[in-house]
């Protein structure tokens, strides 16, 4: 084996076994076990959300595929309407100079399909560096053919009975890309703006209300001035109307419970036709729809003349200048307020009133909320279920058509005369309604939201509406694994559609993970330069690529010199090749359920570490095994040591703790218990425990057999444990443990998982060694705090101890000696007669060492006397520091608690190096 582990050297070549060998298909036997892969966007590349979700994923797969279950990974991509026709059209202009509309539907449609296969594949080749184990073979896609007849199917059959329709409603509408777009695709940004307050004239001339605004181009559309039904300021006002300013209109004051009478001037000017709070209040009193813009957000007919045509923001400038010049401007104000603006063009979104197809939803919801109260879907952690409750309760229709070209059609059709015809087809149309085949029909523009499509993600990539084998087995499926932001416009929607076409659950659990930030806690995004690409970390980047690829393409180009400094200072050498299964770890270890991960690039180093530790271990235990007597059969004699029978009994416990933690999806813990048991339990102290037995030629053959056995069999069963959340390394190291260990198999894939045998459990064994590992602990923090060379043999007397603590020494003398190093150990029966000592305890027992000869007592003083000094003076200096008021109220919070740590960190040294001295004052 080489000497340190090269994660480059064995993951592609164990990847590519495992694909070819179908290795993640079914196994056609055992129970069913089936996760669905949120599908990625096809023009996606990984992220760090992706990564931790997918490691989990595999996780649960690769641990019920060990368990013998039937399982299957379904995998797939979506099309992503909007974000692949924003590549295609992009790749138009740079490579042709031409856009969507030079080319025509047909002819940009085929483009986008060239692209798709060409350059849509970059995710699923990413999900394979990760060690993702889905079953290729049936990747799906949701524009597939098939899953295009689950699409039309579930249109058609929701129109028929009566649940999706066309209507005229307020849509989050994208001025620059021309289609309305989800809540999700909105980004509410902080920004610096003004409130307008401006004044309404009474109509009957007796004096005017005060509105403030945001967004003043849009009083052109007012439909009424609000108050607070109990506002006695404007109770006497209620009825009668206002003058609009700049408009030859008059509007009415209402009364309504929307309007909180404390805030401002306690008058709202309402926009039905622009805003959506407004919207509601307009349905409430009957107010009349005015739409003032057109598709570009600019300024259309229904305004006076003066600002027809107007840009948005012109129109505003304009708006103001002319209140002001009617003298009805009554201030400005700065103020800071959230601008919603679509996360794809970056462009401010308007609430827009435009014909849209749309699902009913109540019926729909009241079942899917039943399914989850009576506990036929469980969220984990449960307190997802309050969200997904409040949401469902709360429903509105849902807006399902989108302006593009890219996406699923919506099957209707109209004559010239506005009827609607809705089939799977034009030729089902026609035989449907009985239309001439002279007719003209005109297909809808429009294609489906990708939530809609992705809304069927559970039973149409199993072959519905065809009752195939797939489905009646995989069908519901186990769990889902997502992010808490789109519990409600994929999970719940998942949900619905799936109840009312399957009558049955999609999932039985959703497990909902946080979302993965950066180490001080900020959202990972292109425009803050934070991203970390998981494919960095595993191969590794240089700091200068590193700033390169966080620089370019910034939708605001003037903050790449901040960005590029906040990374060569986070990240002077960029990332080290850590490797896939020191990424997965650390994902793990971060993975307590529902919470946001701060990720620490500090903490893949030491699970890179963790890997050498596990391949190192490998290495010793091969060479002591290889080729020698291991009692592979149960019928040679051995005999097992205290360290032996500790070792099993702890690997019984770490395999419960593990499969505990998976189970109730706390990979935190699982990982924790994982690590410890290998780390602490194995390599530090049964490894060195071995040690004394195969070196001593003293040894029994039945004993060394035994040692040898432990070894490699603890090791074989340690490693079918750590797969399915390290699969390479495991695999790798696999291969050559199990013939020594008396395993059998082509993989450890579908090896059977260690199961915790009760039997094995050894309580005596552990309280003896975990004596045994206090005694030794104890020796070596005498030489740490004596400062005394860990290669200087020591005298050991143990005093003041049980006769149990007497057995116990008597019996494990050859690994004390050993281990801590000794000249010697006694029992000592007369604590009176020990010499001048350094002294631990392990309950009332006295580990003692004597000092004479073992430091220079002066010399010691002097090295602790001036690392005090040291000490003293860096604790000044961060006192300082944060006692400096203009410091703790300008630096992040998170810089002035690192210091805050710092002093808490230097106070416990010096506490820690002024005992020393006066222990060693006392020698």
């Amino acid at each position: 084996m080489e000497k340190t582990y090269q994660p480059s050297a064995i993951e592609q070549k164990w990847y590519q076994t495992w694909e070819a060998k179908g290795y993640f298909k079914p196994s056609g036997t055992g129970e069913p076990y089936c996760i669905m892969i949120p599908p990625p966007n096809v023009t996606g590349s990984l992220h760090m959300g992706h990564g931790f979700q997918e490691s989990i994923i595999d996780a649960l797969i690769r641990f019920q595929r060990m368990n013998g279950k039937n399982t299957l990974w379904q995998v797939g991509t979506d099309h992503a309407g909007i974000a692949t026709q924003m590549v295609v059209e992009r790749l138009l202009t740079q490579e042709e100079n031409c856009t969507r509309h030079d080319l025509g539907r047909e002819k940009f449609i085929e483009r986008v399909w060239q692209w798709k296969e060409h350059s849509g594949g970059t995710i699923t080749k990413q999900l394979r560096r990760l060690g993702a184990s889905p079953d290729w073979s049936r990747e799906r896609f949701t524009m597939d053919d098939g899953f295009y007849q689950a699409v039309q199917e579930v249109f058609v059959r929701l129109y028929e009975d009566g649940l999706i329709y066309r209507g005229n409603r307020l849509v989050n509408w994208d001025p620059k890309l021309h289609t309305a777009i989800s809540d999700l695709e909105v980004e509410n940004r902080e920004e610096n703006g003004h409130l307008w307050h401006f004044n309404y004239p009474l109509s009957d001339g007796s004096g005017h209300l005060t509105v403030a605004t945001t967004r003043p181009e849009t009083m052109l559309g007012d439909s009424a001035v609000a108050v607070h039904p109990e506002d006695e300021r404007y109770r006497h006002l209620i009825g009668q109307n206002v003058k609009l300013p700049l408009t030859d209109r008059e509007i009415p004051i209402i009364a309504d419970d929307y309007v909180d009478k404390e805030f401002g001037t306690g008058c709202v000017k309402i926009t039905p036709a622009h805003d959506f709070n407004d919207y509601e209040v307009g349905q409430r009193h009957a107010l009349e729809l005015i739409n003032i813009f057109d598709e570009n957000a600019h300024i259309n007919a229904n305004a006076p003349d003066a600002y027809r045509g107007m840009e948005r923001f012109a129109a505003r400038k304009k708006v103001v200048e002319d209140i002001q010049a009617l003298g009805l401007l009554e201030k400005i104000e700065p103020h800071k307020l959230k601008v919603p603006r679509g996360d794809r063009s970056g462009v401010v979104i308007e609430p827009y009133l435009t014909n849209q197809w749309y699902v009913k939803t109540a019926t729909l919801a009241e079942k899917a909320i039943s399914e989850v109260e009576n506990g036929n879907i469980q969220f984990v952690p449960s307190q997802y279920e309050n969200m997904y409750f409040a949401w469902m309760r709360d429903i509105q229709d849902w807006c399902i058509s989108r302006q593009l070209w890219w996406g699923h059609r919506i099957p209707a059709w109209y004559d010239n005369e506005g009827n609607i015809y809705v089939a799977r087809n034009e030729d089902e149309v026609r035989q449907k309604f009985s239309l001439a085949d002279d007719l003209e029909l005109k297909q809808d523009e429009d294609v489906l939201d990708t939530w809609f499509s992705s809304g069927l993600w559970t039973f149409g990539t199993l072959g519905w509406p065809e009752q195939t084998d797939e489905l009646n087995t995989f069908h519901p499926s186990s769990v889902l694994v997502t992010g808490f932001d789109i519990i409600f416009f994929w999970v719940a929607r998942m949900i619905m559609l799936t109840l009312y076409f399957r009558k049955e659950v999609p999932f039985h659990t959703v497990y909902v993970h946080g979302l993965v930030r950066d180490k001080h806690g900020n959202k990972m995004s292109k425009s803050k330069g934070n991203v970390i690409d998981p494919i960095d970390l595993i191969d590794g980047i240089d700091i200068d690529t590193l700033v390169k690829k966080r620089t370019t393409g910034l939708m605001r180009p003037q903050d790449a010199p901040d960005i590029e400094a906040v990374t060569r200072e986070d990240y002077p050498e960029g990332f080290a090749p850590y490797g896939t299964d020191a990424l997965r770890y650390t994902y793990y270890s971060l993975a307590s359920t529902g919470r946001d991960i701060n990720f620490d690039v500090g903490r893949i180093e030491g699970f890179r570490n963790f890997c050498n530790k596990l391949w190192n271990a490998s290495n010793y235990v091969l060479m002591n095994c290889q080729n020698k007597d291991c009692g592979t059969s149960d019928s040679d004699p051995i005999a097992l040591s205290l360290a032996d029978r500790w070792i099993i009994s702890r690997l019984q416990q770490t395999n419960a703790a593990v499969i505990e933690g998976i189970n109730s999806y706390r990979f935190d813990l699982a990982s924790q218990a994982l690590y410890d048991f290998i780390w602490k339990d194995y390599c530090d102290w049964y490894i060195e425990l071995s040690k004394p037995i195969l070196n001593d030629s003293d040894s029994t053959e039945e004993t060394l057999r035994g040692t040898r056995r432990t070894l490699i069999r603890v090791l074989e069963s340690t490693l079918r444990l750590a797969h399915p959340l390290m699969p390479f390394i495991t695999e790798e190291l696999w291969q050559r443990v199990k013939t020594p260990a008396g395993a059998a198999g082509e993989t450890i894939m579908l090896a059977d998982y260690p199961l915790p045998e009760a039997k094995l459990i050894d309580a005596n064994a552990e309280a003896e060694l975990d004596w045994l590992k206090d005694v030794i602990t104890g020796l070596r923090n005498i030489r740490g705090e004596m400062n005394i060379s860990p290669g200087k043999k020591l005298e050991c007397l143990l005093s003041n101890g049980s006769e149990v603590d007497k057995t116990r020494f008597e019996n494990n003398q050859q690994y004390l000696v050993k281990l801590a190093n000794l000249d010697s150990a006694d029992w000592l029966t007369d604590r009176e007669d020990a010499p001048l000592c350094a002294t631990a305890l392990v309950g009332s027992l006295e580990i003692l060492v004597p000092m004479a000869g073992l430091i220079d007592k002066d010399a010691e003083l002097g090295r602790l006397n001036k690392e005090i000094q040291k000490k003293e003076k860096d604790k000044e200096r961060v006192e300082a520091k944060l006692n400096n008021e203009k410091f703790t109220a300008k630096a992040p919070a998170e810089v002035v608690q690192k210091e805050k740590d710092k002093l808490s960190e230097l106070s416990q040294a010096l506490d820690k190096l002024k005992e020393q001295q006066e222990k060693i004052k006392t020698l």
